[in-house]
């Protein structure tokens, strides 16, 4: 883990709120999302495409994963219909391997357990987060934040500070949790203390290299920053 000294300590007893993405932060979402963009594939006939290839694109939803897997980007006459044909893809089969990160269930209840509130804000539009939240079990969530929820998405602040008006925080008290740089470019421009998530999808660009106040390489690294002892700092 490395970390910056020249931000407070972070503890659930100093934070009034832990936020986190979650496609590479609460869930490893990755191949039904490579799936939806495979089946495009299979439907032009091109050969399927390795999980691991398309990893990295993940945490950048549809646009993401259309670029890793036909190299098309913003300017492409075709993009529009490109992504909806994978949100077809992907809301006829959102979970069939979806499943929390190892030790994140452990870590929410902990939370929960310690009355320190958390949510979820994402860059996944509404009727794709809400029943994916509900399969997974994070319907507990003090908020969850879409793509879609505010008119702009991440790395835009405004899904952060509407999350922290719907804790009735200040973003000073809430702590953001991400593995894309948009994520940590998000919560800075909110006001909010920032864990990069190494042990997500990373995108295109080193984890190092985003400026987060924290990098954790695993859930329960991040279990042991956020609880630990404050007197250890």
């Amino acid at each position: 883990m490395s970390s910056h000294t020249n931000i407070s300590f972070i503890s659930p007893s100093a934070e009034r709120a832990i936020l986190f993405d979650l496609d590479g932060t609460l869930a490893d979402t990755a191949p039904n999302l490579a799936a939806a963009a495979n089946k495009m594939r299979q439907a032009r006939g091109m050969a399927m495409l390795p999980l691991e290839q398309l990893r990295p694109f993940a945490s950048a939803g549809a646009r993401g994963l259309l670029k890793g897997a036909f190299g098309v980007d913003a300017t492409h006459a075709d993009l529009p219909t490109m992504v909806e044909e994978f949100l077809i893809n992907y809301a006829a089969d959102l979970d069939s391997a979806t499943v929390l990160f190892p030790g994140i269930a452990a870590l929410l209840a902990e939370l929960s357990a310690h009355q320190v509130r958390w949510g979820i804000v994402t860059n996944k539009i509404d009727r794709l987060t809400q029943p994916l939240v509900e399969r997974l079990g994070l319907n507990h969530a003090s908020c969850v934040v879409s793509g879609d929820t505010t008119a702009h998405a991440k790395p835009h602040p405004a899904p952060l500070l509407y999350a922290a008006q719907q804790l009735q925080l200040i973003p000073t008290q809430i702590v953001y949790i991400g593995d894309d740089l948009r994520d940590i470019q998000a919560g800075q421009a909110a006001g909010m203390k920032t864990i990069a998530a190494a042990y997500g999808y990373g995108g295109q660009l080193s984890p190092e290299k985003w400026q987060a106040n924290y990098i954790v390489d695993s859930p329960a690294e991040l279990r042991n920053l956020l609880f630990r002892n404050k007197t250890s700092v």
